[in-house]
């Protein structure tokens, strides 16, 4: 009998490193660069096929030729600090590969936010059990998903370039600075704020707003991610962003007229929500100015509660949302 062919799904391995020139491999390795991750897809070879469509004295297809190829990757990484103080968390550099920049501040936190030039690349190794994938020059969209009831996570998906794939055994990781995240329920996690302020200054903290009950919220940095192929060098750019949300509330009945004013007269409110109990593991997601769309009344095991799309806008630019973890 043929030797077992048996590999398995979750003998997987992520490692991601922030790449110092773009589409340079940088070598991540498996004690400094291994991912905690869930939820894996990968299309590990996309091409820009080009259809020869010859013309013989008979009925027939012809062959494509293989024309410029990307490779396309998802995985979520749950949401916890570091769990030292002001200390950037292992998933950073995933995250500032999806537009956004690291600000250490050296007391309480460790702050993402997003930019709009002089965006960062990284490189992707993925080790599907004795085969490694290499993606090189990988930029992406998050969504963080802050749901009731279930793990905070980020759902990224990347395009990076591709190389052929090779035989390899896969990496020891090292998964320690990764830290178990609360789930998203009450006693974890606060209400979502309506009109607060962010405490720039002491401690991180959501100042003022109304509290509101609700199902959580997603967040999809909707970025505009495009693979372009030229001469002398294929590259995946971010060109835009639409910062887009979901919400479900338990209104009063007041409450509930006084947001459809809100909606009808195009009202910017900020948004925001603390998770976590954990000193330095804490995570605060605030957006300055949302526009509220689409109202929806939803059916919550025969509770009134109504939904709500959301249009996170800037500013004064770049501020969208903010990510403040550890504190």
């Amino acid at each position: 009998m043929p030797a077992s062919s048996l590999r398995l799904i979750r003998n997987t391995a992520i490692l991601f490193k922030q790449e110092v020139n773009y589409g340079a491999d940088p070598t991540p390795t498996g004690a400094a660069n291994a991912m905690l991750v869930s939820n894996l897809s990968i299309t590990p070879f996309s091409a820009q096929n080009v259809d020869r469509d010859i013309i013989r004295p008979y009925l027939g297809g012809s062959e494509q030729l293989v024309g410029p190829r990307f490779v396309q990757l998802g995985f979520d990484i749950e949401i916890a600090g570091k769990g030292t103080v002001a200390t950037a968390p292992n998933w950073g550099p995933v995250l500032m590969a999806c537009g956004f920049a690291e600000t250490l501040e050296a007391t309480y936190r460790a702050d993402y936010t997003p930019i709009s030039t002089a965006f960062t690349s990284g490189t992707i190794y993925w080790h599907d059990d004795g085969l490694r994938h290499v993606a090189t020059g990988c930029r992406g969209n998050v969504v963080f998903k802050m749901g009731v009831g279930q793990r905070p996570v980020m759902s990224f998906t990347f395009t990076g370039l591709y190389a052929t794939p090779s035989a390899q055994s896969n990496p020891t990781v090292t998964l320690t600075g990764f830290k178990t995240p609360q789930v998203v329920i009450d006693v974890n996690t606060g209400d979502i704020t309506l009109g607060a302020t962010f405490a720039t200054t002491g401690a991180p903290a959501l100042d003022s707003g109304t509290p509101f009950t609700s199902q959580g919220v997603e967040i999809d940095m909707g970025n505009q991610v495009d693979f372009t192929a030229l001469l002398g060098g294929e590259t995946v750019e971010l060109t835009q962003r639409n910062v887009t949300a979901k919400t479900t509330f338990d209104l009063t009945a007041a409450q509930e007229v006084t947001a459809y004013t809100a909606v009808e007269a195009t009202t910017l409110i900020s948004l925001g929500l603390l998770h976590g109990t954990i000193a330095n593991e804490k995570t605060i997601i605030f957006c300055a100015s949302g526009q509220r769309i689409n109202p929806t009344k939803a059916d919550v095991g025969g509770k009134r509660m109504v939904a709500f799309d959301w249009r996170m806008l800037p500013t004064t630019g770049n501020d969208e949302i903010r990510i403040t973890t550890s504190f």
